[in-house]
Parts: structure tokens; sequence; C-alpha cells
């Protein structure tokens, strides 16, 4: 069974306290591939592997079924930057 844009972002939505979320099918619609950026107060004081392997273990079961997923995450500051940047 292909992942749904709103499958993840309801699993996303109920395992981090979420600021910003952005979810795009990469997969021309068949659930296959996915990229997401996520914005979290979670995130302060982790390093980009330890926030990785937060969002993998909370979405172990979604990202099985894909063939592909990639993830921006970032502090809340840290998006205010990214986007101060023309991002």
């Amino acid at each position: 069974m292909p992942v749904t844009p709103e499958e993840l972002k309801t699993a996303i939505r109920n395992s981090f306290h979420v600021s910003h979320l952005e979810v795009e099918d990469q997969s021309s619609g068949c659930g296959a591939s996915y990229a997401i950026v996520l914005v979290s107060e979670d995130f302060e004081g982790k390093l980009s592997l330890a926030r990785h392997r937060m969002v993998n273990e909370a979405l172990k079961e979604q990202i099985s079924q894909m063939h592909a997923f990639s993830q921006k995450t970032f502090t809340p500051k840290q998006y205010e930057a990214y986007l101060a940047k023309g991002n």
C-alpha cells in the first residue's frame, strides 16, 4: 500500500511539536519517494544526525514502504535564518 502525504503528516504531527512542515511527493503520485522539511523545537540542542534518527524512528513504518526519503530538519531559529538567506 503506498504511503500518502496525509499519512506522513499525521505521523509527524503525532511525534513532534511541529511549527512548520512541508511534505513533497517526488514520485509523481505513487507514494514511493518523499522529501520533507520539518521545523520543530524538539530539535533544539540536537545534531543533524540525531534529528534524522528521530524522524526515521518516528516514521519507520512509512519509510519501509518507500523507495526514497529525504529530510531537512530545523529548529525554529535555524529555519528563520534559512529563509532569510533566500531559500
